[in-house]
């Protein structure tokens, strides 16, 4: 407590309405006043208490092999801001293309139908096949807010996440892995509507950002119907994480890849560049990387991705 002079104490510069009490029992008008200012210090400098939590888990470790990224920490404000604005108001998830991999039932190959789909560890292709993709590994944690309940966690929601290889191919669909599913998986939101996934880091392919896809589901039972989905997204990789892992052994045709793409030139990703998508990364080649993303979704309003068509009918993947 200060004051300005003896008779009219004062808190953080504000007078007292009540001079003999303590400032916690100044009454509800001085309380309200009072967060309302330091929530307004917070917007000026850009941050609010969701952006240094996700500001945070972007941070990456130093050493050999490991991405200080510039981008995580932009990333990290960007994917707050993205999900709440200063007055709390949440930004649904934008409703994008499933790509014409999908194999959850909507364009032939269908990995929801398939007991063991239901998974943490993606890693390996699971029933007749138990081959495990190779590559830099990755966790994913999605965690999906309930806009329509108050933006509070979607809790025992389905998500349904799908990746290409190193290589660039798509289990179920590509020649060489048509007979795999392994990159696929689905998790069941916890209470706080978090979901993690065990993964590898996916290439780069010719023509697309690199990027996961998922499928937000209301219910376990209801992933077998790929029109019960009430969102459809993606999940963009900031490119200085994508530079480091993509010099290591076995990504060399991600390298010439990307170097012709940018987040505002993708077919997906391009018409914001990716900012209510992009991924808050941690960690480094060696000990793997952990990419986050929380993803508000609205059930009072249609779905409008899952589509397979893309600008000037070239198919995003």
């Amino acid at each position: 407590m200060n004051s300005t002079d003896s008779t009219r104490p004062t808190y953080e510069g504000r007078p007292l309405p009540r001079p003999e009490d303590e400032v916690v029992d100044q009454g509800l008008a001085f309380d309200l006043g009072t967060l309302f200012d330091r929530r307004r210090m917070l917007a000026v400098i850009g941050i609010g208490a969701a952006g240094t939590a996700l500001a945070a888990c972007g941070s990456s470790s130093s050493g050999s092999g490991s991405t200080a990224t510039s981008s995580s920490s932009a990333s990290a404000t960007s994917s707050a801001t993205a999900s709440a604005t200063a007055t709390g108001t949440l930004t649904e998830i934008p409703d994008e293309t499933a790509g014409p991999y999908p194999g959850d039932g909507s364009n032939g190959a269908d990995v929801l139908e398939q007991s063991g789909v239901v998974r943490a560890d993606i890693r390996s292709s699971f029933g007749s096949s138990t081959t495990t993709a190779e590559g830099v590994p990755m966790t994913l944690t999605l965690t999906v807010l309930d806009i329509a309940a108050g933006g509070g966690p979607m809790v025992e929601a389905a998500v349904y996440v799908w990746h290409c290889d190193r290589d660039g191919n798509y289990s179920m669909y590509s020649d060489a892995v048509k007979d795999e599913n392994y990159l696929r998986g689905v998790q069941v939101t916890d209470d706080a509507g978090a979901v993690t996934f065990t993964s590898i880091f996916p290439a780069c392919y010719s023509g697309r950002w690199p990027h996961i896809h998922f499928e937000v589901y209301p219910d376990e039972a209801s992933i077998t119907d790929s029109t019960k989905a009430v969102a459809t997204s993606q999940v963009a990789l900031p490119k200085a994480t994508c530079d480091t892992v993509y010099a290591t052994s076995g990504y060399e045709q991600s390298v010439s890849n990307l170097s012709r793409l940018s987040l505002t030139s993708d077919n997906v990703f391009g018409d914001d560049g990716g900012v209510h998508q992009l991924g808050t990364v941690s960690g480094s080649v060696s000990a793997g990387y952990a990419v986050a993303l929380t993803a508000p979704v609205d059930t009072t309003t249609a779905p409008t991705g899952g589509s397979m068509g893309g600008p000037g009918g070239a198919p995003p993947r």
